[in-house]
């Protein structure tokens, strides 16, 4: 198969190319915005594509004709799309509709990854039917674009995935897990909220979900996270014991203490039964996770 992903310099998008580059059995284009930032570039082929730029999508999109597209680029920090509305609805929704009209013209499968922050947090963990009601501008923006998908008349997955952590081969993103064991290993005190829920997503296991996606075509929504559900706190908790860091410098705190331009959905957190049925997904533990990161981190 012959598959474009979109954000191949981002986390998740590095991730991809790794995985469909190893697996041996389809042709890549990657593209995103700018030059190639992967320190391979062996076994795919790269192009600079500006998904805001429909001309760009049309052309390329045209000029190799994958049969699915994976739809990883998105401007997600939460905070900035609260401030920059004009920006994120860009990246975040017109972008899609550049991306479905190509993928109409050319009769290919789209994966389009999407987020809990759809969703108002009033409850968790969530299935596939759950009712979206966004508590910020960044939810409202990814709730239009899955609107525009469902209601193409394209052939869609959506790939639901909640806070995904993951080592970016440049450093060049933080996460949860990693500003812990930084923090500690230099003996930082730090407050770490404990009114939150999530199903933190390994980056490898999101990327599986969306190929497993993409190679069985399969319609409709899924919900592809990690299958533990875990506050801030105890993520922070299981990240000192895993590296053998101080705990005492952990202080639990709740998210009334932080001020941030936009809300947060308190509890999320998905239900992965439907995409381990119909697509065999099956992601690491939590603690599976923080070994992998070890061992990226010291190889």
């Amino acid at each position: 198969m012959k598959i474009l992903v979109t954000g191949s310099n981002g986390l998740l998008g590095q991730k991809l190319v790794k995985l469909i580059t190893s697996s041996g059995t389809h042709e890549l284009i990657a593209t995103a915005r700018g030059t190639n930032r992967l320190p391979f570039t062996d076994d795919y082929i790269y192009e600079t594509m500006d998904i805001t730029n429909a001309d760009q999508v049309m052309s390329i999109c045209s000029k190799h004709k994958p049969e699915t597209i994976i739809h990883t680029a998105a401007m997600t920090n939460v905070d900035t799309c609260e401030t920059d509305r004009e920006e994120c609805w860009k990246m975040n929704v017109d972008a899609v509709k550049n991306l479905v009209e190509a993928a109409r013209h050319i009769q290919a499968h789209l994966v389009h990854v999407s987020t809990d922050f759809i969703f108002d947090g009033s409850q968790g963990p969530l299935t596939e039917e759950a009712k979206p009601a966004p508590v910020n501008f960044y939810g409202e923006s990814k709730l239009a674009a899955e609107q525009i998908v469902q209601q193409s008349n394209i052939s869609w997955s959506i790939a639901r995935t909640v806070l995904v952590y993951g080592i970016a081969h440049d450093m060049s993103r933080s996460n949860i897990i990693l500003w812990v064991k930084n923090s500690l290993e230099n003996q930082k005190n730090i407050q770490v909220v404990n009114d939150q829920w999530r199903t933190p997503t390994l980056a490898e296991d999101l990327a599986m979900g969306c190929l497993l996606l993409a190679e069985k075509k399969q319609h409709g929504v899924y919900n592809i996270s990690g299958k533990d559900m875990l506050t801030p706190y105890e993520m922070a908790l299981a990240t000192a014991e895993f590296f053998r860091l101080d705990k005492n410098l952990i202080t639990e705190t709740d998210g009334s203490k932080f001020k941030q331009t936009a809300k947060r959905p308190p509890k999320t957190g998905f239900i992965i039964d439907k995409a381990r049925r119909d697509i065999g997904f099956e992601p690491h533990s939590f603690m599976e996770g923080l070994a992998i990161l070890r061992d990226q981190l010291t190889s």
